[in-house]
């Protein structure tokens, strides 16, 4: 019982979805023709309510519904078989509905005060999907479709038009409202276009603030690398998947030797100046995969995932003969020569980060008192 409602749901879908294709863009369409449909639907029984209360002749009423249908499914196939994407309305709603909207005016008779309530109802599907550029050709098609219905209404009496004895100034009043209606979309939807250009604008705007305010979070404004928030995340995501994999994690700690002096001696301008220099001097000798980031005043740290401390080691001597070997150039001229002294440390099965992290730092005052200006692993 099960599989036959299963087989039933899915030969369900398999039609549905051969009706109205799985383009969302599409279904968005034709949706929006069927809602159209329903709409000249309303608009249909109106009028054959009013061919059977005798205020029209109901055989212009029995042909215009044959055409309506007709345009209904023209544009259901359009839709369907993507003949319409290139238009500026895909779902053709408009333009076929005012065209059938002015056609109920010229047969109507005396109930023409139908047609403007139903035109307001469909240039309302304009409003929320179409240019202020785009709607303004709709108000002008509406406006000759209309002009060409009022004029065949009062010039024109063919044997099938129910005739009527309509005041000029009456079709007149009703032109005026049509061109109202019509005029009011198009300045709704230049108000509605405005408004969504504006929230597109502020939720750019509002992006770009959130983007700004998370590098913030996790960069240290002055060297531009990650900083202390930052690298804590870091190690925990690398610290779990090092133990997952079972694959080497390396920690470094990089202190700049007598840093101290330098503010002292060339002020902190001076020392800002070092720091930035130092940061761009090792994040070139690291390789992309590294994270190197700011701890916290003249330190720094640098995470080594998948290196064995053979490699890290390597590395980590060029980083520090480059530092030597790079002058820093401060405001004034002055050169200023710089060393660094390393710690490094490799994850031990089962170990913390905080246990990491404080087997490199020991590593590095062990460094430092070897006499700086040297690299030394922990053990």
């Amino acid at each position: 019982m099960n599989q036959e409602a299963t087989g039933r749901r899915g030969l369900a879908q398999r039609t549905l979805d051969a009706l109205i294709t799985t383009d969302p863009h599409q279904r968005i369409r034709l949706a929006m023709a069927g809602l159209s449909a329903l709409l000249m639907l309303g608009c249909i029984g109106a009028m054959h309510l009013v061919a059977a209360a005798g205020l029209t002749d109901p055989v212009p009423v029995y042909w215009w519904t044959l055409a309506c249908g007709a345009g209904i499914t023209t544009v259901f196939v359009l839709i369907r078989s993507g003949a319409s994407r290139r238009l500026a309305d895909p779902s053709l709603t408009l333009f076929q509905t005012i065209a059938c909207n002015a056609a109920a005016y010229v047969i109507a008779g005396p109930a023409r005060g139908i047609a403007p309530p139903i035109l307001a109802v469909i240039m309302m599907f304009g409003v929320f999907g179409l240019t202020p550029r785009q709607m303004v050709g709709v108000a002008l098609y509406g406006l000759v479709a209309f002009g060409a219905a009022g004029a065949v209404v009062q010039w024109w009496h063919p044997a099938w038009l129910s005739p009527d004895s309509q005041p000029p100034a009456l079709s007149a009043a009703y032109l005026v409202m049509i061109a109202v209606v019509l005029a009011s979309s198009t300045f709704l939807t230049t108000r509605v276009h405005s408004a969504r250009a504006r929230l597109r604008s502020q939720k750019r705007e509002l992006a770009a603030a959130v983007e700004q305010i998370r590098e913030l979070a996790i960069r240290d404004e002055l060297t531009g690398l990650p900083n202390r928030r930052c690298m804590l995340e870091m190690m925990r995501l690398e610290h779990a998947r090092a133990q997952r994999s079972r694959q080497p994690l390396l920690l470094a700690q990089l202190d700049l030797d007598h840093f101290k002096a330098v503010n002292d001696t060339h002020g902190h301008a001076a020392g800002d100046v070092a720091l930035q220099s130092f940061a761009q001097t090792v994040h070139g000798c690291v390789r992309a995969s590294d994270l190197l980031a700011r701890w916290g005043g003249e330190e720094f740290l640098l995470l080594m995932a998948n290196t064995h401390p053979a490699d890290g080691t390597r590395l980590l001597e060029r980083v520090r003969a480059t530092v030597a070997a790079t002058p820093v150039a401060l405001p004034g001229g002055t050169q200023l020569s710089l060393t660094v002294s390393v710690g490094l440390a490799e994850l031990a099965p089962g170990e913390s980060t905080a246990a990491l992290l404080q087997r490199a730092d020991a590593a590095l005052y062990g460094a430092k008192r070897l006499g700086r200006n040297r690299v030394l692993l922990a053990h």
